[in-house]
């Protein structure tokens, strides 16, 4: 017998995004758009923290679920920022926002349960539960109006009561859909009346150009032993992608089991890193980092926005989230060939839709974390490739 892995990881998908990265990685002329995240730094404050905490010898194991004192400051954050009634005693530090996904997942997912997920969706988030052996079904968001929408009433109707779990991410990667509270509601009362968890990947929620500080987050209708569980990260909105730091929330009924499904995936996240995390909250340069972030992110969304909307061929849905444009050229059908050219042939490195799910085939993610003259250069490069 040959030695395969088990069919459910043969089955897996590789990055397609990294497909088209590792074609135009090591040139120097790439103007590239395709990961998600910035091209600046951790801000200092956060990274000082985090070396003193190694100067100090904080290199040992510490809890499960997280240091006491980061617990409590994500608990303080999320009632702050969302008005829910959270506690630390709710709140497991993981080793980061993909971690807690998959954390989740192996809490409530066995072989054969039924999970329904939102998309076009970044990819992981759909590969986890399958990883589990789960039926994934897909439920696709519409363009309506020129906006991105959810069929609400088809997506409560795909929830019947065989359904373990719901996922739900928004704002949305790659569409940067968002959820209005009155949705947000009717889904988790829909969800408790039947017995459906609810993951909510909540990774995007400072990320909103709306004029709110955040998107709202479902726990703001959760009950307490509501089967939700969201899921955060500190990599977007405190610029802290490479250390892998993450958070759950979740019922108190499901805690004990937290701890022993953690330690057999990384034990705890690292002491000196969680620190990082803790500065990221606490210390006031926290928020301003993030109202920083997301200030630089607004004058380089209306740049790109503005750009592509003056091109012709171009069919961009509005979305008020996140940090990517998620749009389509009119007699480009074939994304992956687009994205491939593209970067061979003009220097430009975009994300293939078709990396979200078969729903995002024959479009293109761009991710405008970027300074507005590099989002220009990249706009130059795209009117080029139409004007072939």
């Amino acid at each position: 017998m040959s030695a395969t892995a088990r069919p459910q990881v043969s089955a897996l998908s590789s990055s397609r995004i990294r497909d088209i990265a590792n074609a135009g990685m090591g040139r120097a002329d790439i103007a590239a758009f395709w990961f998600g995240e910035g091209d600046e730094v951790t801000p200092a404050f956060i990274r000082e923290a985090a070396q003193k905490a190694l100067a100090d010898g904080e290199t040992f194991y510490v809890h499960n679920l997280g240091l006491p004192q980061l617990r409590e400051a994500v608990a303080s954050y999320e009632n702050k920022l969302q008005g829910i009634n959270s506690s630390p005693e709710r709140i497991a530090i993981t080793g980061s926002g993909v971690s807690a996904l998959m954390i989740a997942n192996q809490l409530i997912v066995s072989p054969g349960d039924k999970v329904v997920v939102i998309t076009p969706i970044w990819p992981n988030i759909t590969e986890a539960p399958r990883l589990l052996g789960a039926n994934i079904v897909r439920f696709p968001l519409n363009v309506t109006d020129g906006k991105w929408s959810l069929d609400l009433d088809r997506l409560l109707a795909t929830l019947t009561a065989d359904t373990r779990m719901v996922i739900v991410n928004a704002p949305n990667n790659p569409t940067g859909f968002t959820l209005d509270q009155e949705t947000q509601k009717t889904i988790l009362e829909h969800c408790r009346r039947h017995g459906i968890w609810v993951l909510s990947d909540e990774v995007y929620e400072r990320l909103i150009f709306d004029g709110n500080d955040a998107a709202p987050s479902m726990l703001r209708h959760a009950e307490p032993e509501d089967r939700i569980i969201r899921v955060n990260s500190f990599s977007k909105s405190w610029r802290m992608t490479g250390w892998r730091l993450g958070w759950l929330t979740l019922p108190l009924a499901l805690m004990p089991d937290v701890p022993k499904v953690i330690e057999y995936n990384t034990s705890c996240a690292p002491s000196f890193v969680q620190k990082g995390g803790l500065a990221a909250l606490t210390d006031p340069r926290g928020e301003e980092t993030v109202a920083a972030l997301r200030s630089g992110l607004r004058a380089s969304r209306s740049a790109l926005l503005d750009g592509l909307t003056r091109m012709d061929r171009i069919e961009i849905p509005d979305a008020q989230g996140a940090m990517y444009a998620f749009f389509r050229i009119t007699g480009e059908p074939d994304d992956m060939a687009t994205a491939k050219a593209l970067v061979a042939d003009h220097g430009l490195g975009l994300a293939p839709g078709s990396a979200f799910g078969p729903e995002g085939a024959g479009w293109l993610r761009w991710c405008f974390a970027a300074k507005p003259e590099k989002i220009a250069i990249g706009l130059e490069r795209l009117e080029r490739f139409l004007g072939r």
